[in-house]
């Protein structure tokens, strides 16, 4: 970020714990989205991400050694030891960090969410914290090939926490993205 002379800003970093697991859940505006939150989050995380990505030269093998989990929805055995994997690294605070939209916006607008991050919070009984990223997609959108300087905005909201009797799958992406929503 500093390379492309992007500003970065944080808040709400009080909203979450080191020693915590988390399900962050972003809004995906750019590629400065994955710097964003790599540089500013300061938690420890893996990256949820869809299995084609692998096929991404150099981008593949870098995410497979940092062990990121690739999502794999080609069979229901699949998906099972997509999850299997998932709950092996949660521990001792690493957290997951997912764009439920998918894949980045062509507008600037959120696209609708999709309900496997959710299922794994409900699964694994995380708390889910929003990620607000604002300004990214005026640096760099999908259809450019090049950044402009600019400043990208990073809120940590407070994490939704599971009920005594779990999340409610449909409350929570919709608590969610209402929280997300709310700083655009």
């Amino acid at each position: 970020c500093w390379l492309a002379f992007v500003r970065v800003t944080v808040s709400g970093r009080e909203n979450i714990d080191s020693k915590v697991s988390y399900m962050f859940v972003a809004n995906h505006q750019g590629a400065y989205d994955i710097f964003t939150v790599y540089g500013y989050l300061g938690h420890n995380f893996r990256w949820m991400m869809k299995q084609s990505l692998q096929k991404i030269p150099f981008v593949g093998w870098a995410c497979r050694w940092a062990k990121q989990i690739f999502v794999d929805n080609s069979s229901p055995a699949a998906t099972r030891r997509t999850m299997e994997r998932a709950e092996r690294l949660l521990s001792g605070g690493m957290s997951l960090v997912v764009f439920p939209e998918g894949a980045r916006t062509w507008t600037g607008e959120m696209r609708p969410f999709k309900r496997g991050a959710y299922r794994l919070a409900v699964e694994f009984n995380l708390p889910v914290v929003p990620l607000t990223i604002d300004g990214a997609f005026k640096v760099l959108p999908r259809f450019k090939k090049l950044p402009v300087p600019g400043h990208i905005h990073l809120t940590i909201h407070k994490p939704i926490l599971p009920s005594t009797d779990g999340h409610d799958l449909s409350r929570l992406m919709e608590e969610s993205r209402s929280s997300i929503a709310s700083v655009l």
